[in-house]
């Protein structure tokens, strides 16, 4: 039987193996002899101790267990980061082209550059004519896996500099079929581009005819009719975009094109409306590979602390017993395990949150042109997620801990 002792500052605490009445010494430690105290304050200092003791006590298994939370959580914000990156690069350099409207090919996605190139350059003529239409621009996108991610640009050179002209940092326009127009970012990457260096693009090689600032269509811009002859669309064009004389006029371009015999089914949006659409929700596969993402780290995370917690009740069978013994409820066994995977998983979504960070950084040293975005919301997202895959982790260990039976426990060697 647990026996009332006095210590030195007067309190009275329930301490195994000592004589009734008798002192403790001032050296005498929490964990080595005391195991519960009378009263909810006392109760709750002695438990924070013992869940801290029992994170130190056993440190690899605890930095294990904080590095899984935390690679879940850099798993959901760097695959968040990159896609919500390309996404937000795609709208602020479509943005920057200038024009008002676009015109697209019936059954198109959002993503046109994946859709090909099915529409007549010819179509050009008859938007131009339009009234309120001042400039017309084809383009023919091409989504390119070649080495690295990217959307090559087809442009017709007078139409597309009309809508906004370009910010030459060095060189000028297309000079001849092979050139290519690459803006400051790619021209700043690897080892670094100049006006005349050769590059590959398609599997031909192309040179560099002038350097702009980002922000205004591709990194990569090639004549149309080139881009045409090289993926077997001569004479197509992936969208055109429109440039209105007043933007209170958009609405009736959009009917005037839609009057145009031929055009009847070619969907015309504003630039805003079309901006307003490219949301993960919007985007095929989009919230797919994020789910799939997000689904492998919390498993990963949610294994890591069952693990972790399932050999730290084993391995505390007879304290567990202790604490049972002296009056410990259910109750109370729970919120040790729980309270204890908590502060793991509170270490673990701040090494994560960092960790990302550090990737972020890593990312636009080595990957200039990938654009990567950490946002409030997505580390809200990632730290509720990672946060409930550890709690959930930890409920079965602290169910178990919670029915062992004090008389086993305290038999256990």
């Amino acid at each position: 039987m647990p026996k009332v002792a006095v210590v030195p500052d007067g309190e009275t605490k329930v301490v195994l193996g000592m004589a009734h009445g008798e002192r403790l010494d001032e050296a005498d430690t929490l964990t080595s002899r005391v195991f519960c105290f009378f009263g909810p304050w006392s109760l709750s200092q002695g438990m924070n101790k013992l869940i801290f003791a029992n994170l130190v006590h056993r440190p690899v298994r605890s930095i294990i267990s904080v590095l899984a939370v935390a690679i879940e959580v850099i798993m959901i914000l760097s695959i968040a980061g990159i896609f919500m990156g390309m996404l937000n690069d795609t709208k602020t350099r479509t943005s920057g082209i200038g024009a008002d409207l676009m015109v697209f090919p019936p059954g198109s996605s959002n993503f046109v550059a994946m859709s090909g190139a099915p529409m007549p350059i010819k179509f050009a003529d008859a938007l131009r004519v339009l009234p309120h239409v001042t400039v017309v621009s084809p383009v023919n996108q091409k989504f390119s896996t070649a080495g690295k991610i990217e959307i090559l640009y087809g442009i017709d050179y007078d139409s597309f500099n009309a809508m906004e002209p370009f910010a030459y940092v060095a060189g000028g326009k297309f000079e001849h079929p092979d050139d290519v127009i690459v803006d400051d970012v790619f021209a700043s990457s690897e080892k670094g581009y100049h006006v005349g260096d050769t590059i590959t693009i398609l599997k031909h090689p192309f040179h560099i005819s002038g350097i702009v600032r980002h922000g205004k269509g591709g990194r990569k811009m090639i004549p149309i009719d080139t881009i045409g002859e090289l993926t077997d669309a001569e004479g197509k064009a992936s969208l055109f975009y429109l440039k209105v004389d007043d933007p209170k006029n958009d609405d009736a371009v959009i009917q005037e094109v839609h009057a145009t015999p031929g055009l009847e089914n070619y969907p015309a949006y504003t630039v805003d409306d079309w901006l307003g659409e490219m949301t993960p929700d919007k985007i095929p596969g989009f919230n797919i590979a994020l789910e799939v993402v997000t689904f492998i780290a919390v498993v990963v995370g949610f294994l890591a602390i069952f693990q972790a917690m399932y050999t730290a009740v084993l391995e505390r069978t007879r304290e567990i017993g202790i604490l049972k013994s002296m009056g410990a409820s259910k109750s109370d066994i729970v919120s040790v395990v729980l309270r204890e995977t908590a502060v793991m998983a509170a270490a673990g979504v701040l090494l994560g949150v960092t960790g990302t960070y550090a990737v972020k950084f890593m990312m636009a040293h080595l990957f200039p042109m990938q654009q990567f975005d950490v946002t409030g919301v997505w580390i809200a997202k990632g730290t509720i997620i990672a946060f409930l895959g550890a709690i959930f982790g930890a409920l079965y260990p602290a169910w178990m801990a919670a029915r062992k039976d004090p008389i086993d426990a305290l038999a256990y060697e």
